[in-house]
Formats: C-alpha cells, structure tokens, sequence
C-alpha cells in the first residue's frame, strides 16, 4: 500500500434504473435484473430514459435549474450525490482545495429553430441570407452558452463550489477513459489530494440520436442484450440517459478524514487504434496484457455497446483470457457515451465494496461467476474509436 494511491470515497450515478449506488446495486443484483425501456418516443428506436428527478435535491436555486440544458443539471446532480456519498457536500474548504475533471459532449441543440431553418429552406434559394436572418432573431447568446463543454464543470463549480483546477475531456467514450486516467495519475503523482471526476449524457433529444444514426450505429429491432444484437436490423446500439461521478482520494487524504473507501484504482489503460487496419480484437488482448490482471476468474464490468464490430471484438478478445467473466450492463442502462466508462468504475467499485458478483445480464452469453471478487475489471470499448479499461480491487 501507499499513501497515494486512488481510492473512491464518494459515488453518483444515475441511469434509467434510478439514482445512487444503493438503487444501482439493488436493481443490478436481483434476481432477474430488467431493462427500463422506452419504445415510443423515439420509434423506430428504443431508449433507456431517466427516471424522475428532483432537480432541487442537488440543485436548489431555480435559476441555476433554468440555465442549464437537461445533461447539465444531470451532470451537476450526480456530482452533487457523489459529493453527499463522500462527505464532502457544504465543507467549504474540501470543496475549494477539489480538482475536477469532467468528460463532456457539445451540448444539445435548439431543434424547434434547426425546424425553422429547414422549412423556410424549402421556400428560398438565399440561403446564405436566410441563415443570417436566423442568427440575429433566432439564437440567444445564452443558447450558445449552454452548448459550450465546459459549462458542465463550470455548474458544478458554481453550484457545489468546487474551486479547484478543472479539466474536461471531449470524445466520446475516449473522454470518459481520459477523466478517469487523468485523475488517478494526478492523485499517484501528489498532484492532487482529492478530486471530483465523470461524465452525463442525455439521449432524450432527437439531435443525440441522429449524431449516432447518421453513420448507422442505432439498434432498430425490439431490444436485446448487447452480445445478441449482431443478427438485428441497424447498427446495435441501444442508447440510455445517465451519469456518473465519483470522488477520488489519495488513501492518506482519506484516512486523514476517516472515510471508508469503495474501491481502488489501479492501473488504466487506454489506446486509440486503427480499426480497419488492425485486428481490434488483437489490440484489446494487448490491453490486456499491459494490465497485468490476477490470477483466477476475473469480473469484468463491460461497457460494450452493442455497436456490432466493436462489440464482437470485445467479446473475442475477453473470451480469449478465459479468466474473464463478462457482465455488460449496457443490456440494462442503455450506452452513455462520455459517462461510460465512470460508469463501469462505478459499478466494479460497488461489486467490490459488496463483496458479490454481479448475475448474468444475459444468460445467453455470460457465464455465472463464483467467489468473492477482490478485484474487477471495468473497460469501454469505443462504439466507434478509443479503448480503455481499468483495474478496481478491495481498498
């Protein structure tokens, strides 16, 4: 053990199975664990959406609610849970000394003026002027505001008072890998004593959707898990709202303040490779490899999200270490993109915590596990590019 190394003392996460980590740990270990799905709104496809939220738990000022877009407030919520799990909620000093490192997408658009823009398109040749005309009396500079990336940190330094230095990482999946990277390096470093790190996502906005369908990614039959979607109509991936943060510490900062820890970090690793001239399954084994895992069946928390080719990579390249017991809880929370990753730290923290495996989300495909799982491996597999995975064991 040493001093600096990166334990988790505070968890939130949301999804559409509820909000916290017991409501996590209770959905993903029942018996028969389910998906919540919506079906309609977005038909032809099918979406994970969020459960209902009381913004002012987290976000008390109306105001602050008003100004930030729906992946904002979930962002700012599940660090505001993620600082109450921790202790550190209202601790003025805690909170002005906490780094933040955020992963992050680009914002949501104002689809009723994109309509606007597309219909009076119809009618006129001048489109050049028609968008124009749309600039100076559609768009608010408030709008254009809420759409910068870093707004979600700076909310939540606003809202929580995290005053420390603060980063965010765009790119997708890769940019929730980074987040969590870069915060364990920092902490291993003495770079940092504690910080705040994770991501939000919300697909309830139909330019979400389109961002994946537009180089036919989205799964179009009746849901299923994701290992099974290969023979489906569409690209497989079936998308869910959600976030997740988490409260990193060095374990002599923890110590010091007496907080029992989730989890460690060891080792992440992540890579970014040329898919069409690269096997990806080899590049995953290689990853693999580089993490030096511990010997006997192994969990893995798989964020796999049903896109067909790098999801069957995944699976090949796990079932190659026949150590490795998959678990890939995108079947139940639908894809987050940029929370993906923090999210599969989550729940390998929570399964280390308890002491318990996670039951087969498919039984299909992934086997039972047995014993007691000191360590769990938790990867995000990009549906599109970047790989990264990591190594969660007992504190």
């Amino acid at each position: 053990m040493s001093p600096r190394d990166v334990v988790i003392t505070g968890m939130g996460i949301v999804s559409s199975l509820g909000e916290g980590a017991d409501a996590h740990w209770r959905a993903l270990t029942a018996a028969s664990p389910a998906p919540v799905l919506d079906r309609e709104r977005f038909a032809p496809y099918t979406i994970h959406p969020l459960p209902e939220i009381d913004w002012s738990q987290q976000i008390p000022r109306r105001g602050d609610q008003r100004q930030m877009e729906t992946w904002q407030r979930l962002g700012t919520y599940a660090a505001g849970l993620a600082l109450d799990d921790a202790g550190m909620k209202g601790d003025e000093a805690l909170c002005a000394a906490m780094d933040l490192v955020v992963a992050a997408g680009g914002g949501e658009r104002d689809e009723a003026v994109d309509q606007a823009i597309l219909d009076a398109s119809l009618t006129r040749n001048d489109h050049d002027v028609l968008l124009n005309e749309k600039l100076t009396t559609e768009l608010r500079p408030t709008l254009f505001l809420a759409q910068l990336s870093n707004l979600l940190a700076g909310n939540i330094s606003i809202v929580h008072k995290v005053t420390g230095s603060s980063r965010t990482f765009m790119g997708e999946e890769g940019s929730g890998v980074s987040a969590i990277e870069t915060a364990a390096a920092r902490i291993r470093a003495g770079q940092s004593s504690h910080l705040l790190v994770g991501g939000a996502f919300q697909t309830e906005h139909s330019d979400m959707l389109l961002a994946y369908e537009l180089a036919g990614f989205l799964h179009r039959d009746d849901w299923k898990p994701v290992w099974q979607r290969a023979a489906s109509q569409g690209g497989g991936v079936i998308t869910g709202s959600g976030a997740a943060f988490l409260v990193l510490e060095s374990r002599e900062h923890a110590q010091r303040r007496g907080r029992e820890a989730y989890a460690s970090i060891g080792p992440v690793v992540s890579r970014r490779s040329r898919r069409n001239s690269e096997p990806l399954a080899d590049g995953i084994g290689a990853m693999l490899d580089r993490m030096s895992l511990p010997e006997g069946p192994l969990l893995a928390v798989s964020g796999a999200s049903g896109a067909h080719a790098a999801t069957q990579a995944e699976e090949q390249a796990l079932s190659r270490d026949g150590r490795l017991v998959p678990r890939g809880f995108s079947s139940l929370t639908g894809h987050m993109k940029e929370a993906q990753f923090p999210f599969a730290v989550a729940l390998a923290a929570l399964a280390v915590r308890h002491g318990k495996a996670y039951p087969a989300f498919d039984t299909d495909k992934e086997a039972a596990f047995d014993g007691v799982p000191e360590a769990v491996l938790a990867t995000a597999i990009g549906y599109h590019c970047f790989e990264g995975m990591g190594l969660v064991t007992k504190a």
